[in-house]
């Protein structure tokens, strides 16, 4: 059965939760979660990122702490967007009160990362993609343009914008590569019990921390 990531951004914020998001998105893998990525290896890759990629997008209430629910990557986005201008409280989704129950629990049943605050909304036309690594060590993130181009830095941006001349208008500052921060205890047992037993996990626990 196809394990969820889930992405999520901690709207309600202490001191020590902000050191926790200082570089990370939330999403849920199947995306995040918490209280605010060719030939004959072609087709393998694809299938990997099929598994690993986000599949539900959460924010958690700043009064009740219960986790809501998008139906879209664009409604998610706008919400983190504007994180600190504006928490999100669950009155904010249509006929939905913080009296109602949670849309999702936090556990370990799927993945979950965290995205930091105020990340830029993608730019229309444009899509923020983020792939989990098949080792669980982090996350990779990239853009594809509106004419399916793959693009991993800025200057790749840039370098579409200058041979397209019709988005010269879009804002390099709006795409934002860093990537979400990967809960150390949503991570699948498999996963931590194979780096284990490859002798990896010190190696790979720093990579999440870090």
């Amino acid at each position: 059965m196809k394990r969820e990531t889930l992405q999520a951004e901690l709207l309600h914020t202490t001191s020590s939760a902000n050191n926790d998001i200082d570089d990370v998105d939330g999403a849920n893998v199947d995306e995040g979660q918490r209280g605010e990525n060719s030939g004959s290896l072609r087709g393998n890759r694809e299938a990997d990122e099929r598994s690993h990629s986000i599949s539900k997008y959460a924010a958690q209430c700043g009064k009740c702490f219960k986790w809501r629910l998008f139906d879209t990557q664009v409604e998610f986005e706008d919400i983190r967007s504007k994180f600190i201008e504006e928490p999100f409280y669950c009155d904010r989704k249509p006929d939905v009160s913080c009296e109602d129950p949670a849309d999702i629990e936090y556990d370990a049943s799927r993945t979950w990362v965290i995205d930091k605050p105020n990340i830029p909304k993608t730019p229309e036309g444009f899509k923020r993609i983020l792939i989990v690594r098949k080792d669980f060590s982090k996350l990779d993130s990239y853009y594809s343009t509106p004419t399916g181009k793959k693009c991993r830095t800025r200057n790749e941006i840039a370098q579409f914008i200058k041979e397209n001349p019709e988005y010269e208008d879009v804002s390099l500052a709006d795409f934002d590569f860093s990537t979400p921060k990967i809960m150390e205890e949503t991570i699948p047992e498999h996963v931590v019990r194979k780096a284990s037993a490859n002798g990896s996990s010190n190696k790979r626990l720093k990579s999440i921390e870090g």
